[in-house]
């Protein structure tokens, strides 16, 4: 695992928290059949945004695998590939987290959009999952948009601390083809609070996912919670 030997010490000593940067991350042809087959705004899968929350709006997602037979039947092969043995333990080498497990109902993750206006507060993820009883350490995200420029906002901000004394340590482009690693706890702090405003109904697309040990990390705190910091919301279309 080359990739995971040469980037392991950069994500070990990255700020605010361990994370990791890596351009080109996909053979192009692969990351260009992920955004062929990527489902358009309108697509049938996506949960309404409109009756969720003003701390994601104009987020689409799907929820979790039950929206799986809505999609491409090859973008679903794709992305089972994200759990495989050879993407974990290129995970595991990189962060030097073992007996990592992948979530086969990928709760929360799988595709990702921002349409126009749209934004992500501040926040850190649940990381205890009931469903399989599971601690989560780990998010996996792959943007997929090619036409990002300068001005169209939704950069991935990792902040270090919250609401009242955090600040921004880190601001990413999502650049297609580009991954981001990073350490996913209560002290995780990460959004992207700039709105999307992406001319001509482009749309900010990404993969996302999520992946857990049966272990927990001794000294961390573990919920089922996501907790907003109320520094980026927009109130829903009709309240």
């Amino acid at each position: 695992m080359l990739l995971a030997a040469r980037y392991r010490q950069d994500y070990a000593v990255g700020l605010p928290f361990p994370h990791i940067v890596i351009d080109d991350f996909l053979p192009e042809p692969h990351a260009r059949f992920l955004q062929k087959n990527f489902p358009g705004p309108e697509h049938s899968a996506w949960l309404d945004w409109k009756v969720r929350s003003s701390h994601q709006y104009g987020k689409l997602g799907v929820g979790d695998s039950s929206k799986f037979d809505l999609l491409e039947p090859s973008l679903e092969l794709a992305l089972q590939e994200f759990n495989s043995w050879r993407f974990l333990r290129f995970l595991e080498e990189l962060t030097d987290i073992k007996k990592l497990i992948p979530d086969p109902y990928f709760t929360g993750g799988a595709v990702h959009q921002i349409i126009s206006g749209g934004l992500l507060d501040i926040h850190t993820d649940f990381n205890k999952y009931d469903k399989l009883g599971l601690f989560r350490r780990l998010n996996v995200l792959i943007y997929l948009t090619d036409a990002w420029r300068d001005g169209y906002g939704g950069e991935l901000e990792l902040w270090d601390g919250g609401s009242g004394n955090g600040k921004c340590v880190r601001s990413i482009e999502p650049l297609f083809n580009r991954c981001v690693v990073f350490q996913t706890d209560k002290n995780s702090f990460h959004g992207h609070p700039n709105e999307w405003n992406a001319p001509n109904g482009i749309t900010r697309q990404s993969v996302a996912l999520y992946f857990y040990t049966s272990h927990f990390d001794p000294g961390m705190t573990y919920d089922g919670k996501t907790d907003w910091q109320d520094i980026a919301d927009k109130p829903l279309p009709g309240c």
